[in-house]
């Protein structure tokens, strides 16, 4: 799983605003298994962020094959190449938002594409 999947969800949940994700998830038997993530923040009477609620289901088979597993090869990578694990995430994260713009369209868009 790219770090900068992770930095990109939070950074996202701490905004205030829901995220969809596809997340490679570890079994307890230390099999993977994969999810489309639907994360939301909960918020108090004032608006603060008070807890997180995630609904997941199984993705069609078919966008993780053909898109979300070599996308996220890539971003290992460029996490693995780096010098240090902060340039790593910085390298991955960079790719992303580079491939996203080079497609014209936003996360949420992206993920929706799919």
């Amino acid at each position: 799983m790219p770090r900068c999947i992770f930095k990109f969800l939070w950074e996202t949940l701490q905004s205030g605003q829901e995220v969809f994700a596809y997340v490679v998830n570890l079994s307890k038997a230390g099999n993977h298994y994969w999810v489309l993530a639907h994360v939301t923040p909960s918020f108090d009477d004032d608006r603060n962020i008070v807890a997180f609620h995630s609904n997941r289901r199984v993705p069609e088979r078919e966008p993780l094959d053909a898109t979300i597993i070599p996308l996220y090869r890539t971003l290992i990578e460029c996490e693995r190449r780096a010098d240090d694990p902060a340039a790593g995430l910085r390298a991955s994260y960079d790719t992303l938002r580079g491939m996203l713009q080079e497609k014209g369209v936003g996360y949420e868009q992206f993920i929706f594409s799919l």
